[in-house]
């Protein structure tokens, strides 16, 4: 059995939050004494955003999930691009 530490460069999945449901790959950990800690998280797509600590799981070393992903892989689009492959879909009817 493995122990999957907290460090930069491991696949990680977020459990809470506005971002739940994307996984990534941890960049950067900030500490902010006496308030939330924050992580960079960068998916596989080369979005970079942002979550407390509190929300993040290591579910990998490297690039190697000790799980299987959700579908997508965990890319989760952003609102903009949402929009526009709803109204691709629909001009393509």
């Amino acid at each position: 059995m493995d122990v999957l530490k907290f460090e930069p460069g491991n696949l990680c999945m977020i459990t809470g939050g506005r971002n739940l449901g994307r996984c990534g790959t941890v960049i950067q950990r900030e500490k902010h004494p006496g308030s939330f800690e924050i992580v960079h998280i960068k998916d596989s797509t080369g979005h970079v955003f942002a979550t407390r600590l509190t929300n993040v799981f290591i579910i990998g070393k490297g690039t190697k999930a000790f799980i299987s992903l959700p579908k997508g892989k965990g890319v989760k689009l952003s609102i903009a691009e949402e929009r526009d492959k709803r109204l691709a879909s629909k001009a393509a009817h």
